[in-house]
């Protein structure tokens, strides 16, 4: 009876009705609705660890916590949601982020329980998007994530609150219209007419049309990630976001668009994937270069941080265009340590707001003098950003770097080119991420910041939250199969999937479709029967 509860109904009904109930609250200056708030996250929280520890299986690759039930029968849309290797852990990162925001946030005096609300509801519709299976029912909770987050941006952001929510809505909102016209493609192709994604990902679709489809979603999905040219959202986004509005997009938001490519783009769109990855892999280093050198160029500490985070999520797109088993765990470690190293730094980068008023860098300086504990914890999260051994960050992009270089399926010069193109990436890291360190906390002191008038360094709280994210990244750095795990059997299930429709499409001997994206790899007819090599 245990195992039929209806868990993961629970986990993501839980914090959309709570969020429902709020504004019945009587409470005028907010204390009553984020104890209320963080009570509901901390417990839905609880539930997912629970669920997860007494009905998951670690070994099973399969879908597990399985519900269905009709839900729109004439649209044909059901209440379809399960987890796997894949989804159960970017869940629990779901959790843990969101209810550290809640926390993050509570000196919300504007519109408390509005503000809580949202959280809550916005909460729940991420929940919704990692654990859906039917198709309609995934743009459903995309789309439901966004209006939250646009009003958490255009009433609790800075001066260009308004400039930079309207711009995350309009990219959003008609990147999501690719989603619902692919997801109406694949559902009325053939015989049959259905969202559920198993049953789409085993029909068989006519080459040019899982190319479109595949197009569009890579779109819709790159816009969340972002992929360049599609990330011009997401510096204004963070400039502007409060510092939990920031935590969740950097922690949660992003890795949806992760997710998504592996969910949909790489398991169901397999054929497709096989034209596409070799553009993923040059899109992964296009980002890594452009978001390292556009970083350093940023006097906004959120900027910089937000260039950083385009960066670091390039190395999820090589680690997906990799066809290796390790690659593809270190696409997913990415994810996870991305969500936790970029949710720690603009939760400080909060802190450090709260006591100097300003986010221009070369306005600050000298502050470790009277906040070593930020500093400590600053520097910290960005020793783990820049990859030091020991840190989560320097598995996630290690093991990807060994996916790409040990790949088979790309030619020597490809794979030598995107290593060290990615490399250059690695090595501008440090260099912006060490000077922002130095003008924040070393230098002279701004006499006008006022520092010394006040008892600036962190509160338990903060250091609460700081600690619950740093602990993570620190046990993940020293002892990796802590999150590989979770999710390890999933993961080469998916590579050893893709590469089975690699001597499919060389078979077919398809026109030279790559190089006239690219000019360097074309398919080739392989002498090796598992395999394609993609040579010059």
């Amino acid at each position: 009876m245990i195992a039929q509860f209806p868990w993961l109904t629970t986990i993501i009904i839980l914090p959309l009705v709570a969020a429902l109930a709020i504004p019945l609250i009587p409470d005028k200056e907010g204390k009553t609705a984020r104890w209320y708030g963080l009570g509901v996250a901390l417990t839905d929280f609880a539930l997912m660890i629970y669920a997860f520890w007494q009905n998951y299986d670690f070994q099973s690759s399969a879908f597990q916590l399985v519900e269905k039930y009709p839900w729109v029968p004439q649209l044909g849309l059901n209440w379809s949601v399960a987890v796997d290797g894949l989804s159960m852990p970017l869940v629990l990162l779901t959790g843990l982020i969101n209810t550290l925001a809640i926390f993050a946030a509570w000196k919300v005096t504007n519109k408390p329980r509005l503000f809580y609300g949202l959280m809550l509801a916005l909460y729940s519709a991420q929940l919704g998007v990692f654990v859906a299976q039917d198709l309609l029912l995934f743009f459903l909770m995309w789309e439901i994530e966004l209006v939250p987050v646009y009003l958490l941006i255009s009433i609790w952001g800075g001066q260009k609150r308004r400039y930079a929510a309207t711009k995350f809505i309009l990219y959003t909102a008609l990147a999501s219209i690719f989603i619902l016209v692919a997801a109406f493609a694949m559902a009325f192709s053939g015989d049959t007419v259905s969202f559920d994604i198993a049953t789409l990902g085993a029909k068989q679709y006519p080459r040019v049309l899982e190319l479109l489809v595949y197009a569009g979603f890579l779109i819709a999905f790159g816009v969340k990630l972002p992929i360049f040219p599609l990330h011009t959202w997401l510096p204004d986004a963070h400039g502007e976001a409060s510092a939990p509005g920031s935590m969740i997009l950097a922690g949660v938001l992003l890795k949806m668009g992760g997710y998504a490519l592996i969910r949909i783009n790489m398991e169901m769109l397999t054929n497709a994937h096989v034209y596409f990855a070799p553009v993923l892999a040059v899109l992964g280093v296009v980002n890594i270069i452009y978001g390292a050198c556009c970083a350093f160029a940023q006097t906004n500490l959120k900027r910089r941080l937000a260039y950083s985070s385009i960066a670091h999520m390039g190395f999820v797109l090589v680690g997906i265009a990799s066809y290796t088993e390790i690659g593809m765990s270190g696409a997913v470690l990415q994810m996870i340590s991305h969500g936790l190293i970029a949710a720690s730094l603009f939760f400080l980068s909060g802190v450090t707001y709260e006591r100097t008023h300003t986010l221009m860098m070369d306005q600050m300086g000298g502050i470790a003098k009277v906040m070593p504990k930020t500093f400590a914890l600053f520097t910290a999260g960005a020793m783990a950003s820049l990859a030091l051994p020991g840190m989560s960050g320097f598995v996630g992009e290690l093991m990807v770097f060994l996916g790409i270089a040990s790949s088979d399926v790309y030619s020597s010069s490809f794979k030598v080119v995107v290593v060290l193109l990615s490399a250059v990436g690695v090595i501008l890291t440090p260099i912006y991420l060490l000077s922002m360190l130095r003008q924040v906390f070393y230098g002279k002191q701004n006499t006008e910041l006022h520092l010394d008038a006040v008892v600036p360094d962190v509160k338990p709280r903060e250091l609460f939250i700081t600690a619950c994210l740093l602990l993570p990244i620190i046990g993940i750095g020293l002892y990796p199969k802590l999150a590989t795990q979770t999710y390890d059997v999933k993961t080469v299930e998916v590579a050893a999937h893709a590469r089975q429709f690699l001597p499919v499409v060389a078979k077919q001997q398809p026109s030279s479709l790559y190089s006239t994206i690219i000019t360097a790899p074309t398919l080739a007819n392989s002498q090796v029967p598992s395999l394609v090599n993609i040579a010059d």
